[in-house]
């Protein structure tokens, strides 16, 4: 049996990441493995309630990290470990380093509360290998106005908030740099893709 693995992608928001998850669930079904995808917040059907929720509706911040939670501990439970427990390959668009990033760097929320809540929520499960497509968030802001879609609370956020964001991600790939895969999210879709791809070669060999 396929040994079970668990890959994370994120970025701030219109880093692109999202673009790439078809890519590297074919790639890991060129492997043999079966690839569930899934996102954050989201991945059941209470978690993507939540979702609509934290994404829509005005809230008070430490509200907002425990929503994310929640939501994380459903999809935990009943998507995440089951799989994985099967041998399966979980590809999911943002876990616990998006709450890091947008609730401790952009919210300014106390960092040892979200280690306490990790810890409570998905004790010793961190994922495998995490893709981070880093962007400078005025490119980043660029390509979201690009879209014409409407935005969400948090892509309506300035700059100087994605900025606090990114810095966040950064500093959580720092300290954990044989998790992390930070890509340079900068260029043409194809630029980046071949950069996504020599990583995760890397990673999978």
């Amino acid at each position: 049996m396929t040994t079970g693995r668990f890959i994370t992608v994120e970025g701030i928001d219109g880093a692109g990441k999202s673009s790439h998850l078809a890519y590297l669930a074919q790639a890991m079904r060129a492997r043999g493995a079966e690839v569930v995808v899934t996102r954050e917040p989201g991945g059941t059907p209470l978690g993507e309630r939540l979702r609509e929720l934290v994404l829509h509706e005005a809230m008070e911040t430490v509200t907002e990290a425990l929503v994310m939670f929640a939501a994380r501990r459903e999809h935990v439970v009943r998507v995440i470990e089951p799989a994985l427990a099967r041998g399966a390959w979980v590809l999911s668009d943002r876990f616990s380093d998006a709450t890091f990033a947008y609730q401790c760097g952009g919210r300014g929320q106390d960092r040892r509360a979200f280690a306490a809540l990790e810890s409570v929520v998905h004790p010793g499960r961190q994922p495998d290998a995490t893709f981070l497509f880093d962007l400078d968030p005025a490119v980043a802001a660029s390509r979201q106005r690009a879209q014409q879609r409407t935005p969400d609370r948090f892509e309506r956020e300035d700059e100087a908030y994605f900025r606090r964001v990114r810095e966040a991600y950064l500093e959580r790939a720092r300290a954990d740099p044989g998790r992390f895969r930070v890509i340079d999210a900068s260029g043409s879709l194809e630029d980046v893709r071949g950069r996504l791809a020599a990583a995760f070669e890397a990673f999978a060999a």
